[in-house]
């Protein structure tokens, strides 16, 4: 087993608290938030920037305990163990692998694959918990995964960019 160094491990803990202070923000933003639950979240951003600065193994870390902390902060809502495995714990922890793929100058591949399997994710939560047809599920997550990966696309790469003079 890795062992972390004290400066691996303040970063991770910053980057958790990125993400929750990220997701209140999206919260009290309310700029489009569906009736059922799903929003445009700039929570994922904060898991994205990790996975790029501190590589997966530490992103999925940090994307695993986020999704913990957002239960014990009460932002959570979910329905039995499929809702909170399918719409939380495997559809955020995805963004951890976000680095796992190739970057196309400021065209972050990863961001796109990663939201395109959280979309599906989520998606096969609406089908199993929620009963409702697959293309019916897709079209509902769709309306705000689609605003959530172009904000990712652009900020993400812009923010990396700037940040790498800090690393």
């Amino acid at each position: 087993m890795k062992k972390f160094d004290t400066k691996t491990l303040a970063l991770m803990a910053i980057y958790c608290a990125l993400f929750v202070i990220f997701d209140r923000v999206s919260d009290m933003l309310n700029l489009f938030q569906m009736a059922s639950g799903g929003k445009l979240n700039f929570g994922p951003i904060a898991l994205l920037i990790c996975s790029y600065h501190l590589g997966w193994r530490n992103g999925m870390m940090v994307s695993v305990t986020s999704v913990f902390l957002q239960l014990v902060i009460g932002s959570v809502s979910w329905y039995g163990l499929a809702s909170f495995l399918l719409d939380y714990l495997i559809a955020y922890s995805v963004y951890g692998l976000s680095s796992l793929f190739p970057n196309y100058k400021y065209l972050y591949s990863g961001i796109f694959i990663t939201s395109l399997v959280r979309l599906l994710s989520s998606t096969l939560a609406g089908t199993i918990v929620w009963e409702t047809p697959f293309l019916a599920s897709l079209a509902y997550n769709a309306s705000y995964m689609i605003p959530t990966t172009v904000c990712a696309l652009i900020l993400v790469p812009l923010l990396c960019e700037r940040l790498k003079k800090v690393w």
